[in-house]
């Protein structure tokens, strides 16, 4: 996720998703909300629960907000 190995997916999400440690993931369960259109729309932290963003997820995936 991180170094000079980092898989192209992961350099993907950390230049396109700004985070408190900016281009780094901090722990592998660290979450990004991608869009249709391959648009990242949110970052996750790791201490985030999937159960604490459903309201938002449903939210967005429902009406687009």
């Amino acid at each position: 996720m991180n170094g000079p190995s980092t898989a192209p997916i992961y350099e993907f999400l950390k230049s396109n998703a700004g985070g408190f440690l900016g281009g780094l993931i901090k722990w592998n369960f660290e979450k990004f909300l991608i869009d249709k259109k391959g648009k990242v729309v949110e970052r996750y932290p790791p201490t985030t629960s999937p159960f604490q963003i459903e309201v938002w997820l449903m939210d967005y995936f429902l009406f687009g907000s």
